[in-house]
């Protein structure tokens, strides 16, 4: 995850409070998808961003997971998303987020 969006991030949890925000992520890559899991969670692991030792414990989802699929509008999921899942590791990406999720999501 870039600093700017750990900035983004940062900023709209101290402004609306972590407790109200959901982190929906849409990495290509599994390691990728769970190190930014872990950023929103525990803090950025690199040490190098906003992040670091910050512990939001945000709820973290993959777009693609059923739950956060179901709540999108089919016509934009189709249009955004749908095209990637044929040639992604869907079931990784999902397992690695959700993997963080259940380990240090706080909500």
């Amino acid at each position: 995850m870039d600093l700017e969006n750990q900035a983004r991030i940062k900023e709209l949890g101290e402004k609306h409070g972590a407790e109200n925000l959901v982190a929906i992520l849409g990495s290509s890559d599994p390691d990728c998808a769970e190190l930014a899991a872990e950023t929103v969670t525990v803090g950025d692991p690199t040490y190098a961003g906003p992040l670091t030792g910050v512990q939001l414990g945000l709820p973290v989802y993959h777009v693609m997971e059923p739950d956060i699929k179901d709540q999108v509008d089919e016509k934009v999921y189709e249009e955004q998303v749908a095209m990637m899942e044929m040639v992604l590791e869907v079931d990784a990406l999902i397992d690695a987020v959700k993997g963080i999720r259940e380990q240090h999501s706080k909500l």
